[in-house]
């Protein structure tokens, strides 16, 4: 693959004398077969991640601040076209940062479709992402704010922010939104009232405590009269508040209950595991592994990671895999409990294997 050719010239640029240019020779030391410059260099380097730009918002009557990352390979694949997942509060000083490099993993490690990525910064965020409230004296006092702005965010996704990153990157059509606490609020409310505005919907430990449960208690109404369509839904919630655990329990009642035509939805239970200040990047990646999976082969034939160095040979089945590329429609759905189980078996053959944490509810086909 192509990262084959260029990882050793990008992670050893300033180190190995192959990558430096043709008229240089810098004074350096042999180490096996790497030649190691030993000239240094003290002046930092930015560590780039993305890049932000401002936006006139015609909506907000304002200029908005966006984050972008680009997939590792997008300039060397000009013909292709990517996802794209919108981070809400993602500002630069936001959860675009750590989203990024959940993102930039997969350029490593191939365990997911890559994407581009857009951070969409908030500013008072209690006010522009949250739905209105009955009793807003009430949650002016306690927020400091005015609540109630979600409907007009959302707007301001649909006519600003998407279009712009559509006439500006190769895009796909296929768009994912992600969002925590208030954030994840929103991702629900928009799923409900505003369900083709997406493809694909994260709601970590979602506020649904919001307006004593008001979301979560209407859905029931906004699942009967959502379009068909293909769309999918991923929940989690952490070792949270009653009401917000409630909130949750009522509205995966209301989709088990009646699941609108389309929809693959998937909830993963993380109380005993993680709090509301720890979910956030944990549910991430499983939330990608779980929305982009990727096949992949398994097993290995290096000598030197069996007994006496002798490779078992393949089974039949495997061999005729390996004359296919690993793509979906040549790989086995499978856990990693039962490949283990009979790994020989399974060597060489191009299998989809969810890392991570099992569904607690739900129909999501990975």
């Amino acid at each position: 693959m192509k990262l084959k050719n260029i990882l050793p010239c990008l992670l050893l640029s300033l180190a190995v004398s192959a990558c430096a240019p043709a008229n240089k020779t810098p004074t350096a030391s042999a180490t096996n077969d790497i030649t190691v410059s030993l000239e240094g260099n003290t002046k930092p380097e930015p560590l780039i991640m993305g890049q932000t730009y401002t936006i006139a918002s015609n909506v907000l009557g304002m200029d908005r601040r966006l984050t972008v990352r680009l997939p590792f390979y997008y300039s060397e694949e000009p013909e292709r076209k990517f996802p794209v997942v919108y981070v809400i509060d993602g500002g630069p000083e936001q959860d675009f940062p750590h989203i990024a490099g959940i993102a930039q993993s997969r350029d490593i490690n191939f365990t997911f479709e890559p994407f581009i990525l857009v951070g969409v910064e908030t500013v008072n965020r209690r006010y522009q992402i949250t739905p209105p409230v009955s009793d807003p004296a009430f949650y002016e006092k306690e927020l400091g704010t005015k609540p109630g702005g979600s409907d007009n965010f959302r707007k301001f996704l649909r006519e600003d922010v998407m279009p712009w990153v559509e006439a500006k990157y190769r895009t796909n059509g296929q768009d994912a939104v992600i969002g925590e606490s208030l954030g994840g609020l929103f991702i629900v409310e928009t799923f409900l009232k505003d369900p083709t505005l997406f493809d694909d919907y994260i709601a970590v430990s979602p506020s649904l405590w919001w307006d004593e449960m008001k979301l979560a208690q209407n859905s029931p109404a906004d699942l009967a009269a959502m379009p068909v369509g293909n769309r999918r839904l991923y929940l989690t919630m952490g070792d949270e508040a009653v009401l917000m655990q409630e909130g949750l329990d009522i509205l995966v009642e209301a989709i088990e209950a009646d699941t609108p035509d389309g929809l693959g939805w998937t909830y993963i239970e993380r109380k005993d595991s993680e709090s509301h200040a720890s979910i956030y990047h944990v549910a991430a990646l499983d939330a990608f592994r779980a929305l982009y999976l990727e096949p992949a082969r398994t097993g290995g034939g290096n000598p030197a990671t069996f007994k006496d160095g002798i490779v078992p040979p393949l089974t039949t089945t495997a061999k005729k895999n390996l004359e296919h590329d690993c793509v979906r429609k040549h790989a086995t759905d499978l856990s990693f409990k039962e490949k283990n189980k009979d790994p020989d078996t399974w060597r060489g053959m191009c299998l989809i294997m969810k890392p991570g944490a099992k569904a607690t509810k739900g129909n999501l086909d990975y």
